[in-house]
């Protein structure tokens, strides 16, 4: 499927969510205390989804990429801070919570790495790199290998019976 606005893609959604929670957690009495931790946290969070729509605005593949990555980096930042905040006692009464997050921010973190690594084996540069004769010349190719690797079943289940030597 060809996501037009990165709103449809799967992942930004998980990140969305992913951010709505950790600024949801972030509410609660625990991250009054001095320091950054609540603000870190939250931009780490946003940081997955916003990453995510930048890169796919790029247009190129490799800024498509290299946004994923950091990304991907922010969804690991934000596992971090969550394991960091669940060893305090006085948080205990949010870890279900912070739970459920490190489990969406690693959905999220998984999703990213299967699309980085679809990415990388493909032979698009991107939207701003396609225009009518690339699009036509990736399509025939997509079509060949298709068709070659159809074939290559039917070889590979062919019985020798199903086609009887003539002579």
């Amino acid at each position: 499927m060809k996501y037009e606005r990165f709103e449809d893609l799967p992942v930004w959604q998980t990140a969305i969510e992913l951010a709505k929670g950790i600024y949801e957690l972030t509410k609660d009495r625990f991250f009054n205390q001095p320091g950054d931790l609540c603000d870190r946290l939250r931009r780490a969070s946003l940081s997955v989804s916003n990453n995510i729509a930048e890169g796919f605005e790029r247009g190129s593949t490799p800024e498509l990429l290299a946004f994923l990555y950091i990304s991907r980096g922010s969804c690991g930042e934000t596992r971090s801070m969550l394991i960091f905040t669940e060893r305090f006692p006085e948080a205990k009464h949010i870890q279900s919570h912070i739970s459920e997050l490190k489990s969406k921010a690693e959905s999220c973190s998984r999703q990213i790495r299967g699309w980085a690594d679809s990415l990388q084996n493909s032979d698009i540069k991107g939207q701003r790199h396609l225009n009518k004769n690339s699009r036509v010349i990736y399509d025939a190719k997509k079509r060949a290998d298709l068709f070659e690797k159809k074939l290559q079943q039917t070889l590979k289940t062919a019985r020798p019976q199903d086609y009887p030597d003539e002579e």
